[in-house]
């Protein structure tokens, strides 16, 4: 069964020693982060069909407003499942406060499954690049979507998002960059490959302020310049 049902037990994205002493024997001021930040614990959505409802609400907006619709719509509806969606018409799921399009990408995403034009269980048995092409097909779903899909339902050990602006942030913060280029992107990932999601989960904590004294070293934009 597709959804995610009431009272379900909260997961963890799951690493260990293996993956910390493979990125400290890799990058030392990576691994002088994770030392003072310490473990991280960032929950994860098993279920595919409502953790791919969850991404689209987020798209370009806040944390905080995301958690607010994704709250609204828990405790609004029995269970957030194939036929729950289903039954929805497109303004009682905008109702819960996301925009239009995105309430008709979620319906949309939810009639493809019923239908059977999508089964997306045989994207845990696909690489990658497979699942972001098969994730792209959806209405309202690209790239960094899929690879948040990835990271926090799949569990997806080495994904590092270029399209992700904290990455970027938390890279220039950790290495006093004051822009982070295709390339220099490409190095970091390949630094810390095969563990590239733990790190990307560092990054967000050090971008999110969570090391007393760091600062973004991007240039400041000048006053009456947009």
């Amino acid at each position: 069964m597709y959804g995610c049902i009431k009272g379900t037990v909260i997961l963890f994205f799951r690493y260990g020693e293996i993956e910390i002493d493979y990125l400290k024997s890799r990058d030392k001021i990576l691994g002088n982060a994770i030392d003072r930040i310490g473990r991280i614990k960032r929950t994860v959505d098993t279920d595919l069909f409502s953790s791919i409802i969850h991404h689209i609400i987020g798209q370009q907006i806040s944390t905080a407003a995301q958690t607010t619709i994704w709250k609204r719509m828990n405790n609004g509806l029995e269970a957030i499942t194939i036929d729950v969606i289903c039954d929805l018409s497109v303004d009682e799921i905008q109702n819960f406060g996301m925009t239009f399009r995105k309430a008709e990408y979620i319906k949309d995403f939810a009639y493809k499954i019923k239908c059977r034009e999508l089964n997306i269980d045989r994207l845990k048995n696909k690489s990658d690049n497979e699942v972001i092409e098969e994730l792209s097909k959806l209405k309202g779903i690209g790239q960094w979507t899929a690879e948040m899909i990835m990271i926090f339902c799949l569990q997806r050990p080495d994904i590092l998002s270029y399209n992700d602006l904290a990455i970027h942030r938390g890279l220039r913060m950790l290495y006093h960059h004051r822009d982070i280029s295709r390339k220099m992107f490409e190095r970091y990932r390949r630094r810390y490959s095969p563990y590239c999601t733990v790190a990307s989960l560092y990054l967000w904590a050090v971008a999110a302020g969570t090391i007393e004294g760091m600062k973004d070293y991007a240039p400041k934009k000048k006053a009456g310049i947009k």
